[in-house]
């Protein structure tokens, strides 16, 4: 039985992505997958910044461009 007190989830509202980004440090082999999304910019900027300060990318999901 699903839970009243949370709304559903629309994936369409969540438009940036944020990228740890690993091949800059020669990480990953493999593209890149997305290890977050978000509705605000601000906020996808504040957690990738806290993960990983150096490398992370924010995308915004609709245009493909960097945030």
């Amino acid at each position: 039985m699903p839970n009243p007190y949370l709304a559903p989830t629309d994936p369409a509202e969540y438009r940036f992505a944020v990228h740890c980004c690993g091949y800059k440090l020669d990480l990953a082999y493999e593209q890149d997958r997305a290890v977050a999304v978000f509705r605000c910019a601000e906020m996808a900027k504040t957690y990738g910044a806290r993960m990983w300060p150096t490398t992370f990318e924010v995308i915004d999901r609709f245009t493909g461009e960097q945030v």
